[in-house]
């Protein structure tokens, strides 16, 4: 199959590209590439790609695609609440232009990264992909009018697919230190202390990147009409953890640590149980392969090989949020975080 990701060079696509690739598809990639200065470990290998931001891509760009996998845009929920705005024009309206395009070019799939932020606030219940949709941020509530967007789009000719994530974790050539249990680890190694922001309450799905590629990989090989316009939560069986779960699991793993609150914790706000039952039932090639044991265990065997110290942990570098305020005080990009042109090497 001839596959455009956008956002191939992200935390996510840097992991999915090869898996396509191994699986025999041609793959073409669009990044505006504003990470390229946050690299872990070794790069990932190198595919035929176009450097350009999604909302200024054109007809021609989306010309000759089976599949398009869209992975762009502002990534989490902090990242979200750095502009709001900005955060709708990439997420939601950046989104929709790319699906247009697409669709005017005759691509029939669109796989579409949403997200289990959502479903914002809950409480214990396990939520499948009919529960009300309760975004508590701008990234989530950007992702939903995507969706909202995408859905009006759908028809015969053009088949959008929603894999709302769990929470990501794992090693990628991308590394985000902005994700719970990517973060979680780094602190007990770098500090030997678990530290959370929260009381530990909260609940939060997770869900391994390569388990991510893989529901990507699982939904492109059923028939269009299987998935066409469905949203499907992307996670593992039992890996719904409260946040003080995570803490204990991370203090197992990384030797003479311990788990500490920081002062004055309180709930998060976000706060959800979700059920992959649909997708596992309806795309049965999709199974996951990772835990939050086993990935906690990998993240720390990285730390290690690499040797990540406390003041890269803290630094710009793994959190997009540090560093995308970094590249416009620098003017490498200008406030809609388009490139300026000023070399960012």
């Amino acid at each position: 199959m001839r596959i455009l990701v956008t956002g191939h060079k992200g935390y996510i696509g840097s992991v999915m590209v090869p898996m396509l690739v191994a699986r025999g598809h041609h793959v073409h990639g669009v990044d505006s590439d504003l990470y390229q200065r946050c690299t872990f470990g070794a790069p990932a290998p190198q595919i035929r790609e176009t450097l350009r931001d999604i909302r200024d891509l054109t007809v021609h760009d989306l010309h000759g695609y089976d599949a398009v996998i869209h992975l762009a845009g502002l990534s989490n929920d902090p990242l979200g609440d750095l502009d709001p705005e900005l955060t709708f024009e990439i997420n939601h309206r950046g989104t929709l232009n790319v699906a247009r395009l697409a669709k005017e070019a005759g691509v029939r799939r669109f796989l579409f990264s949403s997200s289990c932020s959502n479903y914002g606030a809950s409480d214990d219940t396990l939520l499948d992909e009919d529960a009300p949709l309760r975004p508590v941020t701008a990234y989530g509530r950007s992702k939903v009018l995507a969706e909202q967007g995408l859905a009006e789009l759908a028809d015969r000719d053009f088949s959008p697919t929603y894999l709302r994530s769990a929470t990501a974790y794992g090693v990628s050539p991308r590394l985000r230190f902005d994700l719970v249990l990517n973060n979680l680890v780094a602190w007990a190694h770098t500090t030997g202390s678990v530290h959370l922001k929260s009381d530990g309450s909260p609940w939060r799905p997770i869900v391994h990147i390569e388990d991510i590629a893989r529901a990507y990989l699982a939904v492109l090989d059923v028939a269009a009409d299987i998935v066409h316009d469905r949203a499907f939560n992307v996670g593992a069986p039992g890996e719904n953890f409260r946040m003080r779960e995570l803490a204990e699991i991370v203090r197992d793993t990384v030797p003479g640590s311990d788990v500490g609150f920081a002062e004055g914790a309180s709930p998060d706000v976000r706060c959800y149980r979700v059920s992959a039952s649909r997708l596992t039932s309806t795309v049965p090639a999709y199974k996951p392969a990772w835990t939050a044991r086993a990935g906690a265990a990998q993240l720390y065997a990285a730390y290690k090989k690499v040797g990540v110290t406390l003041d890269e942990f803290e630094g710009r570098k793994y959190r997009r949020i540090d560093h995308l305020r970094w590249l416009m005080q620098e003017g490498f990009v200008d406030s809609t975080l388009r490139p300026t042109g000023k070399e960012n090497r």
